[in-house]
């Protein structure tokens, strides 16, 4: 399997004056494989953000090693930087600029030939909903369309892989919906994508795998059905009953002692009821992550100043 990014014991330490040294990243290995959706999770001060910042070549690292599309990260930096695209979690694009503006702008930037651009920027923009918003200054798009035209703006010069931080914060239901159906999108073209994001509930449905990052050090890496399958909490099952009035009737279950026990135990109970099914129920991400972490989904929310409409589904 190609790898996309290699890290070895990757180290950001920050010298404070007057202060300890902070360790934002203290040693960290992972790779991340060509194609996927790799997810970068942990709540604030974790070492995302600076993990990132090092792997795109904004800040350099203190200590270890990184490879990115092959090439090494202290030595190739200027080629890694033109074949990568960042999605920062603030749009980094021009507000007096139009939408079709901005994506040729980002084109020059990256040396895409000048024939190629304005057809390669209609397309991103037909690509991304946005053709009707063609002539409309940045500043006054929505802030669901700003996320989407920044995203446009890094897939300009067709990366092979693209980092996108906090990508739906503070969108609403739709508008994370609709970015969360783009980044499936890139999946499937073959683009890599490193994301980080605070919406537990979306990197269960994106991700292929997914690390979770503490204090600047790993604490699981795996993919989700993996991360799921390895929690120690109690086994929890549904039971469906016939119900009095022929209605089914649902009741869960937690299995201290194996499961045909507690089912055992229910039947009594209920007088001897029909079973009419017995389902298994995996914890979530967020389950997973607050055993790990010991933090709630609702804490990492809140970190980022409120729920939004990321947290919603589609």
């Amino acid at each position: 399997m190609t790898e996309a990014i290699q890290v070895e014991g990757l180290t950001k330490v920050f010298t404070i004056k007057g202060r300890p040294p902070l360790r934002a990243v203290d040693g960290v290995d992972f790779t991340v494989h060509e194609g996927e959706v790799f997810g970068f999770l942990g709540p604030n001060g974790a070492g995302k953000t600076s993990t990132i910042r090092m792997l795109t070549g904004l800040s350099r690292p203190s200590a270890g090693r990184a490879q990115v599309l092959g090439l090494d990260l202290a030595a190739d930096l200027p080629r890694i930087k033109k074949r990568i695209g960042v999605v920062p979690e603030a749009s980094n694009l021009y507000d007096e600029l139009t939408a079709f503006d901005n994506l040729v702008f980002a084109m020059q930037l990256y040396g895409v030939p000048r024939r190629e651009r304005k057809p390669r920027a209609e397309a991103l923009l037909e690509r991304f909903r946005l053709s009707e918003k063609r002539d409309v200054p940045f500043a006054r798009l929505s802030r669901g369309m700003k996320r989407a035209l920044t995203i446009a703006a890094a897939l300009a010069h067709r990366p092979p892989l693209v980092f996108l931080d906090e990508p739906t914060t503070g969108l609403d239901v739709m508008s994370a919906r609709s970015l969360r159906q783009m980044i499936a999108g890139l999946r499937d073209e073959g683009v890599t994508v490193f994301l980080t994001t605070h919406y537990l509930e979306e990197a269960e449905r994106l991700c292929d795998r997914v690390v979770i990052i503490v204090r600047g050090r790993i604490v699981a890496l795996d993919t989700v059905a993996g991360l799921r399958s390895g929690a120690k909490r109690k086994t929890i099952v549904e039971v469906t009953l016939e119900g009095a009035d022929g209605q089914p009737e649902k009741r869960r279950l937690e299995c201290e002692d194996g499961v045909e026990p507690a089912v055992r135990r229910l039947l009594d109970e209920t007088g001897g009821r029909r079973v009419l099914a017995v389902d298994t129920l995996r914890p979530s991400l967020e389950e997973v992550f607050v055993e790990l972490t010991g933090l709630s989904a609702e804490v990492m929310l809140s970190e980022k100043g409120g729920k939004g409409g990321g947290n919603a589904g589609g």
